[in-house]
């Protein structure tokens, strides 16, 4: 009796191991089934969509983008969020999460990006790149407000500061910015009548979808920082998450980003 009460205990025990083996894998597997979840500065907003549909077509896999600031994806990172892969518009964050450990490796440079200044065609600024006329607009009463991203968590917002005070004026447009969430919501605020212009992405400018309602202006790259701009496999990432990461790394896709105003490692023209 007691023999069979230990045959008992040790079934139980097996069953209870197998039912906590199947509790994982269950999620495992049901996350292997759906598309990446692909974490991606705003400014790629139309580059990326491109090189996934390209990637889609080639492969017959997808991915599910998701576009905000750099700095909120890092954070978001850190609390859990279940990203596959993260395309950073500073790589510092991708630096910063690859030493807490939370990538695979240190990810790869995939181009850097330049500052466009865009207004809408008809309005009442020009698209001048020196940014005389905005300075003269601010005296003159032509500029009531002024979009660029948050500098606090996105990168085109903090060099887009960068710009306009090597170019003398963020003393006196600081009081007229409106603030996008993210470079691209910057851009919908300049054009959408909440300002008179902005300060975004050039990949933004050229873009069908913004270039045909705007004229832009790129800005000279020595008035701010360097836009590198890193990706990176975070932990789990699924081998669907892999072969999508190594797409982005291939010919296509970088002629894609350099088409998007990128200048990309390794290629020119």
């Amino acid at each position: 009796m007691i023999r069979h009460a230990g045959l008992c205990v040790l079934r139980g025990a097996a069953c209870l191991l197998a039912a906590l083996v199947a509790s994982v894998a269950a999620p495992v597997a049901a996350r292997a089934a759906e598309p990446p979840v692909v974490a991606a500065a705003s400014d790629l907003q139309f580059a990326l969509e491109e090189i996934a549909q390209a990637f889609a077509a080639a492969t017959g896999e997808r991915v599910r983008l998701v576009f905000g600031s750099s700095g909120n994806f890092a954070r978001q990172i850190r609390q859990g969020a279940p990203f596959e892969v993260f395309f950073s518009a500073d790589e510092q964050y991708v630096e910063d999460l690859a030493r807490e450990g939370r990538t695979r490796d240190a990810g790869v440079l995939y181009g850097i990006g330049r500052l466009a200044l865009v207004v809408p065609r008809g309005g009442p600024l020009a698209a001048d790149a020196s940014l005389a006329d905005l300075r003269a607009a601010l005296g003159d009463g032509r500029l009531r407000k002024f979009a660029i991203a948050n500098p606090e968590h996105a990168p085109y917002g903090r060099r887009a500061e960068e710009a306009l005070r090597r170019a003398g004026l963020w003393t006196d447009i600081k009081p007229r910015l409106v603030l996008g969430e993210n470079v691209s919501q910057a851009a919908q605020f300049a054009l959408s009548g909440a300002a008179q212009g902005g300060i975004v992405a050039y990949s933004l400018a050229l873009s069908p979808r913004i270039g045909d309602r705007a004229a832009y202006a790129l800005l000279p790259e020595s008035w701010h920082g360097p836009l590198r701009q890193r990706a990176v496999l975070l932990k789990g990432a699924t081998p669907a998450a892999e072969r999508f990461f190594a797409y982005v790394q291939a010919p296509p896709a970088r002629a894609v980003l350099r088409r998007y105003g990128f200048a990309v490692p390794g290629e020119t023209g």
